[in-house]
């Protein structure tokens, strides 16, 4: 499948950028290749970037969404289009691995959307861009919680980035995806609401779990956060029913205890779904800051707390 973008400018210079599949994961690199058409006359280009760009919300909450482009790749450098030629320049652009996911069963987030952006600095006031789609699956291991999640009762309300790094996460990217979720009915007496963070890198997964308890009536509102990391390896032979039940009643047991003076609390001591702990946790740091298109590192054990 080829999608292409075209942008005309003032020189004549055509840009169309190609993906040979606009369908991938974070952590893979997109093929495909930027065509350049000169028109009539000799354009000199600066250079030639590629760029990820979707919505975000701001810090604030009274802010607009506004569109970011919070990674980009150099294809090619400085370089003469005669008149009337045309120059492909193949590309392999890397995903990094906090790459937002953008499709969710299958089909696209309505609420979250992404472009791969061309820009083609022709002197430095001027730049042409194309934008094309980009669809970025779960990882396996995304998938699986979320499909964990899904078999909880847990079903996804709205998916959306936010401007901002997460204090005391190791991160790459200045933007991070929330996943807000209606509680499934096993969870509900403590906690109204759930946002789910991943942030991921070659070796592991870490999930963040964002609790909420609100009473609208009596003005009471707690949130408490949660940290569990897994690898990646191996992913296909756990539990992960039981793994991120765990994750869950660990969450929502420090949830309920640092808001023990509501006499709302209540802590889970028991599930249907559980049948073992969670996994013991990857140690805090080990195995981090891989980069994009690398292989997995594999490890013994599962998921944990890191719990904060």
């Amino acid at each position: 499948m080829r999608l292409t973008g075209v942008s005309p400018g003032g020189t004549g210079l055509t840009v169309q950028t190609a993906l040979a599949n606009p369908s991938t994961r974070p952590g893979l690199r997109l093929p495909g290749r930027v065509n350049l058409i000169a028109g009539a006359v000799d354009v000199p280009v600066l250079h030639v970037r590629l760029g990820l760009v979707s919505s975000v919300e701001p810090d604030d909450p009274e802010a607009p969404r506004r569109l970011v482009q919070f990674h980009q790749a150099q294809v090619a450098d400085a370089l003469v289009l005669r008149a009337g030629r045309a120059r492909s320049i193949p590309f392999e652009f890397p995903l990094p691995w906090e790459t937002p996911v953008t499709t969710y069963g299958g089909a696209p987030l309505l609420s979250l959307r992404m472009g791969l952006r061309t820009e083609v600095a022709l002197d430095p006031a001027l730049d042409q861009g194309a934008m094309v789609p980009v669809f970025v699956h779960p990882l396996p291991t995304q998938q699986h919680v979320l499909a964990a999640l899904d078999t909880l009762g847990f079903s996804v309300r709205q998916s959306g980035l936010v401007d901002g790094r997460l204090p005391g996460v190791e991160q790459t990217l200045p933007l991070h995806q929330r996943w807000g979720f209606w509680v499934g009915p096993l969870y509900a007496g403590p906690i109204t609401e759930l946002e789910v963070i991943f942030v991921a890198n070659s070796a592991g997964l870490e999930v963040i779990l964002w609790c909420d308890r609100r009473l609208a009536l009596a003005g009471i509102t707690h949130t408490s956060i949660s940290r569990f990391r897994i690898w990646h390896a191996d992913a296909g032979q756990r539990d992960w029913i039981s793994i991120v039940d765990g994750w869950l009643r660990e969450a929502i047991n420090r949830h309920a205890a640092a808001a023990a003076q509501a006499d709302w609390s209540a802590t889970i001591t028991e599930s249907a779904h559980v049948s073992r702990p969670p996994d013991r946790p990857i140690t805090p740091g080990f195995g981090l800051g891989g980069t994009a298109g690398g292989a997995g590192v594999g490890g013994g054990g599962g998921g944990g707390g890191d719990g904060t």
